[in-house]
């Protein structure tokens, strides 16, 4: 042991609030022999330490070696200081805010502890769904400002109870400081209301409502039931009759339905789960997840029609735990609204909103403060793939290697949009907003933006959008005051990858999605290119597909098959071809050839995403799409794993970038359907075409620039046969593929903000 006392003013950033640090760095210095202090303030956690040379190296290697679950250090600072005479380690109130940037911690799905107590008799929080503890319960649904303490959540008006407060103040419980603890006595209660008014009801006791919901359900009927981040519409996952209703109130036709059930093994009956899979379910984000459905386990049918995943979560509330439980059966848990608006998150929304397609409606009188849908995450290459980014992960940072010197407001694209905020090395991706297409979501847009600004501190001194001129993410960062920066969309695509993995560049990114606005008037989507933070060049794309009627093709995919036969036969298609879309009329077929050849109404698309949907539409008869991407995702489910083989292709090299020509492909598909080769191997083969025409590409890139890091981007890397297949295709060269920023365009605002900051301060990268 030393013989002088020392001192050391430790800084901690991160997830370090709200997560049970200060009680664990307590109980670790009083293990350690230091004494001295710890707070939490707006950047994070400071601790003042003092002991000998001994105490505090011991104190520092417990900081670094297993802090709380919950946490997440980003920055961790430690500097010597003058030694003071404390006698013992204790935990101060938080600071007053000053620099407020910090994560306040997301959402944590419900620890096996408090599922105990509620399920216990003898606890006095049995049954109580609103139990929680410092490793779980709402965090950032709940917080209205920072530090994160009591006071700055929507459980300030609840006053704790006296064996709240003791179990609150004492540092030995683990409900030391969990700043949303409450019991029956003090905390927030539930109200069953059924919408109609004098047969309307209520129940006055939480259990009683919690029982009456669960008969609902039993009974076939739709439960608006107010969850973590916004509500849920729930019904029997096993009752056709309800889930049938469900989609019919809600106007959802066929876009599949999550599935929520009590634990690992009734998931394990549903869907064919593998490690990772088991992973993610039971990890503290809750994710809902897509596993390969069990045809035979009893889910209704229309549950996700024509498609072989079904989306699975766990619960992650007392109040699901204890739901699920009495209604003895899996249920169907969607977002809290009508298609396309957002979801509703307070008691009056939910009974103005919801009342049409809800037969009941479960609240309580816990505020939510920020709403926040359910994650979704897939299995890619044997690895987690997020989908979509929000409840559970949000708003944990983004940590970023190039440090971003002018803060940034990136705004997203138009569909699945989130938007980022980022300064210094931290990127704050914001919660699934949705669909830019109306204006209920174009306000709860605008006010998340408003609100997340106020969280992290962020004042952008930038604004990056796409270059389509009509996205409303596009229009809203040209009515703010800061300096605008317009981000091609697939370049955003690529920086993103290459972010997350923390590559400056030049790399050669992957970008395949369905469109993007290209500075040359068409439709990208299907991009090959070398990029830098600050730049890119376009060295490949697909052969453009001609859309006739713009949008009206992705909804109707049989007029993409029409124009890629039009394309692979010069304008002559052999009847037999025609013949396959069975839906089609003779009439519709004549009309839509007479706008191909006179170039009426056409507009060209480079997206991979358009390849999908017309080879799916002609192979696979689909007339219509109900949702975005539905005929991509039924055209990859259907390929057969066991076919590895590959269609012809050309590349064209004549032109700038250059050109991935599938029209040989497409005539040797026709062939095979022809001559009798089941659909499956038609699909398979498709998906392992494009992975050698990228291979192709991506060597031809090379012996230009010379070896550098490869990352995929776009919504059709979310395709685990695509992504796997592409990988394989690439000897030597690693594939980067996305893990905790979406693919897609929910992960796209994350290169914006990135592209944005490298523009603004003139760093052209490595040069190209």
């Amino acid at each position: 042991m030393g013989t002088a006392a020392e001192g050391k003013r430790i800084r901690i950033r991160g997830t370090v609030q709200g997560v049970g640090f200060r009680p664990w760095v307590y109980r670790i210095a009083v293990e350690a022999g230091v004494t001295g202090r710890v707070r939490n303030d707006s950047s994070g956690v400071t601790i003042d330490a003092f002991g000998d040379d001994a105490a505090l190296r011991r104190f520092e290697d417990a900081l670094h070696a297993s802090p709380p679950p919950a946490a997440r250090i980003a920055e961790y600072e430690s500097v010597a200081i003058p030694a003071e005479p404390v006698s013992s380690f204790v935990i101060v109130q938080s600071a007053p805010a000053t620099d407020r940037r910090v994560s306040i911690p997301p959402d944590l799905a419900t620890c096996d502890d408090c599922v105990h107590d509620i399920l216990d008799p003898s606890n006095r929080r049995y049954r109580y769904p609103f139990t929680n503890c410092t490793n779980c319960g709402p965090r950032f649904t709940i917080a209205t400002d920072v530090p994160y303490d009591r006071g700055a959540t929507t459980m300030a008006p609840f006053e704790m109870c006296g064996p709240c407060r003791h179990e609150y103040e004492d540092v030995f419980d683990r409900r030391f400081h969990a700043q949303p603890t409450a019991c029956p006595v003090c905390g927030p209660r539930l109200e069953l209301v059924w919408p109609e008014g004098s047969a309307s009801r209520s129940a006055s006791h939480f259990r009683d409502a919690i029982d009456e919901a669960a008969d609902a359900v039993r009974r076939g009927l739709i439960v608006a039931v107010k969850g973590i981040g916004g509500f849920h519409l729930a019904c029997d996952a096993t009752s056709e009759a309800a889930v049938t209703r469900l989609r019919a109130r809600k106007h959802r036709d066929e876009k599949p339905l999550a599935v929520m059930v009590p634990s690992l093994d009734a998931a394990a009956a549903f869907g064919i789960l593998s490690p990772v899979h088991r992973s993610m379910l039971g990890s503290t984000e809750r994710p809902i997840v897509l596993v390969e459905r069990r045809l035979e386990a009893g889910l209704a049918p229309s549950i996700a029609p024509r498609n072989r995943q079904v989306g699975l979560l766990l619960p992650y509330s007392p109040l699901h735990h204890l739901l699920l439980a009495d209604a003895g059966r899996p249920l169907v848990m969607t977002s809290g609204n009508l298609s396309d608006e957002p979801i509703a998150f307070t008691n009056a929304d939910a009974v103005a909103r919801l009342s049409g397609i809800a037969d009941v409606l479960l609240l309580h009188d816990r505020e939510i403060h920020t709403r926040c849908d359910d994650s979704v995450a897939t299995v890619v290459g044997g690895a987690p793939l997020l989908i979509r980014r929000s409840r559970g992960y949000v708003p944990r940072a983004v940590r970023l290697r190039t440090p971003v010197l002018a803060p940034v407001l990136a705004t997203g694209a138009l569909l699945k949009n989130t938007f980022c905020l980022a300064s210094g090395t931290q990127a704050f991706l914001g919660p699934h907003i949705g669909d830019l297409e109306n204006l209920e979501t174009y306000e709860s847009y605008r006010t998340a933006i408003e609100r997340f600004q106020r969280f992290v501190d962020i004042r952008p001194e930038l604004v990056a959008c796409d270059l389509h001129p009509d996205y409303l993410s596009t229009r809203y960062a040209e009515g703010r005051s800061e300096r605008v920066i317009r981000v091609q969309h697939h370049h955003a695509h690529v920086v993103a990858a290459m972010a997350e993995h923390g590559i400056a560049g030049p790399a050669i990114g992957l970008a395949y999605d369905g469109t993007g606005y290209g500075p040359d008037g068409t439709s990208w989507g299907g991009e090959v290119m070398v990029a830098t933070a600050a730049q890119y060049e376009r060295v490949a794309t697909f052969r453009p597909i001609a859309l006739v009627g713009g949008d009206r093709a992705v909804r109707e995919p049989w007029r993409i098959a029409l124009a890629l036969l039009m394309d692979a036969y010069d304008g002559q298609p052999p009847a037999a071809a025609e013949a396959l879309l069975q839906s089609v009329t003779a009439a519709e077929r004549a009309t839509m050839t007479h706008l191909l050849r006179e170039q009426v109404q056409v507009s060209l698309s480079h997206g991979l995403g358009r390849y999908f949907d017309g080879f799916g539409a002609l192979f696979l008869d689909r007339r219509r799409a109900a949702y975005e991407g539905q005929v991509a995702l039924e055209w990859n489910q259907v390929a057969d794993p066991s076919v590895h083989r590959a269609y012809p292709f050309d590349v064209n090299d004549r032109t700038t970038p250059i050109e991935l020509d599938l029209r040989p492909a497409l005539r040797a598909a026709v062939d095979d359907t022809l001559a009798g080769v089941p659909v499956s191997s038609i699909a398979a083969a498709f998906h392992y075409t494009l992975a050698a025409a990228t291979a192709a590409a991506v060597a031809r890139t090379v012996k230009v620039f010379g070896p550098l890091p490869v990352v995929a981007s776009g919504g059709c890397f979310q395709n685990g046969l695509l992504a796997e297949a592409v990988g394989a295709s690439l000897r030597g060269v690693e594939l980067r593929l996305h893990a905790e920023v979406p693919p897609g365009d929910g992960g796209i605002a994350l290169g914006q903000a990135v592209v944005a900051n490298a523009m603004a301060i003139g760093d052209a990268g490595a040069g190209l």
